[in-house]
């Protein structure tokens, strides 16, 4: 049974749409009741609306608190259409069925959000009437449609266009979003309640509410299905609430290198890019303009960097897109703060790879970083405080006979700000600001050793060579002695930190503890 909607109670905080959505309703003979601001919104418009106190014969009270918890609304509400005692009992207590009730809820999330908003203010922001309005039309779909988003104004309006009523798929498909809905603003109230009163880093349960904002063509192989969700809780730059400016659509492994593309991109000293491949740097690079941080980053391993993603920490310039549009090079995406708009024209007409280029702009980077990380094991889910920030210099100490030139400091500081976002076992050789060679995700930290310098090569000599973690034997310094490395830095901790010390000196290489690894499994 498909009841006719005659009536319709409204009362929402989210005003998006709402005028146009309740002009269509009166215009096909709906009755609009609603209370407090939305009928006063309505009523400015020049849209006929019925005030909820008046239909019930009570008022208002309590500043707003109590409004339309009432039997004449809920009954109306909750009355099953096939059911002759429902219909009876409305008949009997002059009860109007309401088969559309529009709702969404106070502001909840947006309130704790502000900065230095008490838990009185708070409170008052915690609904009480519109999910006990939402929860009630959601369990009775078969027969009311809920309406808790204004992105459903528009198929609900179409239906009674056509019929006068809606389909009881569409009243299902909206009750199961509107209990999403309900289920996410009780567990916001929930996780605000857990940080004031047990204000620790982790509290006792996590609740997770994310939305899914699209199904991907598949996961990291063909036949792993995949979909991106968001959090709305997180805000700033990133890839999920990114424009897209040009592109085919975002694979898995995609969003995967880009979000790494971008981390490493906001950790670079002054104009920096990175160049990622397989979710590892293949190329980064800074320097005082983002044409030529480009240019270097993409010749840190121009082979690898062959169908690479880009991240950038400064808009991209025309300059920049003129040399990625140089024939030869292959670029899958980029994700920039912004796009200069002669940029934008020339990534999508010079290059041969112009119409499947992925652009995101992402904004501009704020200091809004997510507080944790977490990756899902089988059975749970693994917490930690995000590695973010500079480490403190502070805490740096030339561990060696001989000490650092002037002019390797800045080298040093590229070579560990790059190394972190590389995966363990981590060695980066790096000179002139740029990466030159990385040896990634090897069981052994001497063979990342190797690898790193058979990737810079030429490049070797004069390059300073960074390391995640510690050297557990002097073997990696020697070898890095060979190849020419002329200042290494890493974390130390070692029990043979000594031995790793005692090889430097032997080479006459000097060597900074920075008392702080960063793993990256």
């Amino acid at each position: 049974m498909n009841p006719p909607i005659k009536n319709a109670i409204i009362s929402v905080s989210n005003k998006l749409g709402l005028v146009d959505f309740a002009r269509g309703l009166t215009a096909h003979g709906v009755t609009i009741y609603s209370t407090g601001g939305t009928r006063n919104h309505l009523d400015a418009e020049g849209i006929a609306v019925r005030d909820v106190s008046e239909y019930t014969g009570f008022p208002e009270m309590m500043d707003g608190r109590l409004k339309t918890l009432h039997p004449k609304i809920f009954g109306g509400i909750l009355c099953r259409h096939d059911r002759d005692d429902d219909m009876r009992a409305i008949d009997q207590h002059r009860i109007e069925a309401f088969p559309l009730v529009v709702v969404n809820l106070y502001p909840f999330e947006a309130t704790i959000a502000k900065s230095g908003v008490t838990m009185a203010e708070a409170i008052e922001q915690i609904d009480i009437g519109g999910p006990s309005l939402v929860r009630a039309a959601a369990k009775n779909h078969a027969f009311t449609a809920i309406a808790s988003r204004p992105e459903q104004y528009a198929e609900i309006l179409a239906q009674i266009d056509e019929n006068g009523s809606t389909t009881f798929e569409l009243r299902q498909k909206l009750a199961a979003e509107a209990f999403s809905h309900t289920a996410a603003y009780d567990r916001a109230i929930s996780d605000y309640f857990a940080s004031q009163l047990a204000p620790e880093a982790f509290p006792a349960t996590m609740n997770l509410s994310l939305k899914r904002e699209e199904i991907l063509r598949y996961g990291e192989n063909p036949h792993q299905q995949a979909a991106v969700y968001s959090n709305p809780r997180e805000v700033g730059a990133n890839l999920v609430t990114a424009r897209k400016l040009n592109g085919k659509e975002l694979s898995y492994n995609n969003l995967l290198d880009l979000d790494s593309a971008l981390a490493i991109a906001r950790g670079l000293p002054d104009c920096g890019v990175s160049v990622v491949k397989h979710n590892n740097p293949c190329g980064a690079a800074s320097s005082d303009n983002i044409a030529d941080a480009c240019r270097k980053a993409m010749e840190g391993d121009p082979v690898s960097a062959f169908g690479s993603v880009l991240g950038f920490n400064q808009p991209v310039d025309a300059a920049a897109a003129e040399y990625l549009a140089t024939p030869g090079l292959f670029v899958e995406a980029i994700a920039a703060p912004s796009f200069s708009a002669e940029a934008v024209e020339i990534l999508t007409t010079k290059p041969k790879w112009k119409a499947n280029v992925r652009l995101m702009q992402v904004g501009e980077f704020t200091d809004n970083r997510p507080a944790f990380q977490t990756r899902w094991i089988e059975g749970g889910l693994l917490v930690q405080g995000t590695d973010i920030g500079d480490d403190p210099e502070a805490e740096w100490s030339v561990v060696t006979e001989a000490k650092v030139a002037s002019e390797l400091m800045a080298e040093l500081k590229f070579a560990w700000a790059v190394c972190r976002f590389v995966k363990s076992n981590a060695i980066v050789l790096c000179k002139d600001r740029a990466l030159v060679g990385a040896g990634a995700g090897q069981m052994s930290r001497v063979d990342s050793v190797e690898i790193a310098i058979k990737k810079a090569g030429q490049r070797g000599p004069g390059s300073v060579l960074a390391s995640d973690a510690f050297f557990p034997f002097p073997d990696s310094i020697h070898e890095a002695a060979k190849a020419g490395v002329a200042a290494l830095i890493q974390p130390g901790g070692s029990k043979r930190d000594q031995e790793v010390i005692d090889a430097c000196n032997e080479h006459g290489l000097p060597m900074i503890f920075t008392s702080r690894r960063h793993f990256r499994h």
